[in-house]
């Protein structure tokens, strides 16, 4: 078994799939609820309040996306998108409405498994306590899983989090895009420049006065990122 053990709903209207994910995460050591479209999802997500959700995107009742939308809305729960739709536009409308990660189908359940374990890692699971990052008037609790601005909560997803920890644990540090790859998505070769992209420009949107004009996540053009010296 391999390093926290964790509340996970399946949501996935094929039932065959389901049941390969559920053994899959059980052999791991999590406690797996399956549910069969979107609505139960939602339902289930609110009453059993679950660690982390691995979600289809086409459902009957609720499509996956409507379902990741609303949720995210509610709550910080790590969400693992699953989809037969494979196109890069479709993967970032994903990491837009709040995902925060991005598996295409057939899924092989072995890497699902180490998203999953990824992502847990990255949304709090670990004990113990952790230094709060303090950059200017924005604070990156890691113990709590929590980030403010002047004092103010952020809600953020995983990966928007762990990508603000990484910049923000070395200010005036630029990491190329390739470095912030290895670092927070170690785990998926697979993934692009535009997907942290996506995440820098979705993580700006809730930490900065003016998304445009960048106080703390700056870009380093030809470079990478890197969080000012403040």
């Amino acid at each position: 078994m391999h390093g926290v053990t964790a509340r996970i709903l399946v949501a996935d209207d094929d039932p065959k799939h389901a049941q390969i994910v559920r053994l899959y995460l059980e052999r791991e050591g999590h406690q797996v609820l399956t549910v069969g479209d979107g609505r139960a999802a939602l339902e289930q997500a609110r009453a059993r309040k679950p660690d982390l959700i691995v979600l289809d995107v086409m459902m009957p009742l609720v499509d996956g996306l409507d379902v990741c939308r609303i949720l995210r809305a509610e709550s910080n729960v790590a969400i693992l998108l699953v989809t037969a739709r494979s196109s890069e536009n479709d993967m970032l409308l994903g990491l837009d409405i709040g995902a925060d990660d991005y598996l295409s189908k057939p899924v092989s359940p072995r890497e699902l498994t180490a998203r999953v374990r990824a992502l847990l890692r990255r949304a709090g699971t670990n004990d113990g306590p952790a230094a709060v990052l303090r950059v200017g008037d924005l604070e990156v609790d890691a113990g709590r899983f929590e980030v403010r601005v002047q004092g103010v909560p952020v809600n953020l997803t995983a990966k928007e989090f762990a990508i603000l920890e990484l910049l923000a644990g070395e200010p005036g540090r630029v990491y190329t895009r390739g470095q912030i790859i290895d670092k927070t998505f170690g785990f998926d070769h697979d993934v692009s420049a535009r997907t942290v992209d996506a995440h820098v420009v979705n993580l700006r949107r809730k930490i900065e006065e003016d998304p445009a004009a960048p106080r703390y996540v700056q870009t380093v053009y030809g470079r990478g990122y890197r969080m000012a010296e403040l």
